[in-house]
């Protein structure tokens, strides 16, 4: 099968592309349009390439990098009979649960919303943590961020997240294409269904840490995720805990780091991969 990954430059679709032998491949340097994909015809697309930007201001550039492809795609694929499984985020719940309290949120959810609409999936991912995510700046983990300063600096309130490893969305991905027909038409949480604290999070990996003041919470800030396990999708449940992840990403950044700093590589070979599988 002809498989397309957009996005495999970032991180969950750079994970995602390991699982096959080969793949094909739309990144940002590439417009999407329906004349690549009538040439390339792919016939199953994972559409993970998207502005990650839960900060994002710029209406134009967000609306067109994570809704406009999305409609083109998925188009594309309700017109050719190809399943969709789409990227979407926990990020369309917002704060009250039901819908988003962002930009990134909102144009998440719109492209959720017209892929439904096409027969395709749409998976909501949580947040997602692991190997391949050092590129992403402010928008990597908060696990890999406290990892790499040394410290953190915290909300009060204590906010809590699902946190969910990048395997367990790849073979979220993998579960949603081998059962695509029974599947289709509907959205799914991907996370692991236990909200953790930052502070717990920083206690595993050993980093120390401070208190923001109240005032510099951000306007929307998500205070509360968990993924609803009677919304996981049949046949598909989380396998990597946080415990044991940590502990190996813990290894690889930590290699990552050290390499970095004496100028040997700018990245690390290897993956925690499928080991520590923890029910």
């Amino acid at each position: 099968m002809k498989i397309l990954i957009t996005g495999t430059k970032g991180f969950i679709g750079g994970n995602l592309k390991k699982y096959f032998a080969s793949a094909l491949e739309l990144n940002e340097d590439t417009p999407v349009t329906t004349a690549w994909l009538d040439k390339h015809k792919p016939e199953a697309v994972f559409h993970v390439g998207a502005c990650s930007n839960t900060l994002e201001t710029d209406v134009n550039y967000i609306m067109l990098t994570n809704y406009e492809s999305t409609r083109i795609i998925a188009d594309w694929c309700n017109d050719n009979n190809v399943p969709l499984i789409y990227s979407s985020s926990a990020a369309c719940y917002g704060n009250n649960g039901v819908h988003p309290s962002n930009l990134y949120g909102w144009s998440k959810y719109l492209g959720e919303q017209y892929v439904l609409n096409r027969g395709g999936i749409a998976l909501r991912y949580f947040n997602v943590y692991g190997p391949g995510e050092e590129h992403k700046g402010r928008m990597a983990s908060m696990a890999f961020q406290m990892f790499k300063a040394g410290n953190a600096k915290l909300f009060p309130g204590e906010p809590r997240r699902d946190f969910i490893y990048v395997d367990d969305v790849a073979l979220a991905n993998l579960c949603a294409l081998e059962h695509y027909k029974n599947l289709a038409g509907k959205k799914y949480d991907v996370g692991f269904g236990q909200a953790y604290s930052f502070e717990y999070i920083a206690d595993t990996l050993g980093i120390p840490y401070t208190y923001h003041d109240a005032s510099a919470i951000p306007q929307g800030y998500q205070f509360y995720t968990c993924s609803n396990p009677e919304s996981w999708m049949p046949g598909w449940k989380p396998q990597y805990s946080i415990k044991t992840t940590l502990e190996l990403c813990k290894t690889y950044w930590q290699k990552l780091l050290t390499n970095q700093d004496s100028g040997l590589c700018s990245s690390v070979d290897g993956n925690p991969g499928m080991q520590g599988i923890d029910g």
